[in-house]
């Protein structure tokens, strides 16, 4: 018996298997799917999706006035913008 190696064969030491904890191998198409059934749908009614709306309308006229927040997490980027809003009002 021959011992090569086909073309499209995928070699994966068993340490990294073992390390990571296993491996799982979909086609592309069935893991799109299951991400997008990962990821929950909410689906906002009145006063919610009104301020929703408002909120995304400031957020787009700041992005075109060219005013960004530099921070390095989403959290710190939250607490200097809510504390520019506070100085507006």
């Amino acid at each position: 018996m021959a011992n090569h190696i086909k073309e499209n064969s995928i070699t994966i030491p068993r340490e990294a298997v073992r390390k990571a904890g296993g491996f799982v191998i979909l086609p592309l198409k069935e893991y799109e799917r299951l991400r997008e059934r990962a990821i929950p749908t909410y689906y906002l009614h009145g006063k919610e999706a009104k301020e929703l709306d408002k909120l995304v309308k400031e957020g787009l006229e700041e992005h075109r006035k060219g005013k960004t927040i530099s921070a390095p997490s989403l959290g710190e980027a939250l607490k200097i913008y809510g504390s520019r809003r506070d100085k507006k009002h």
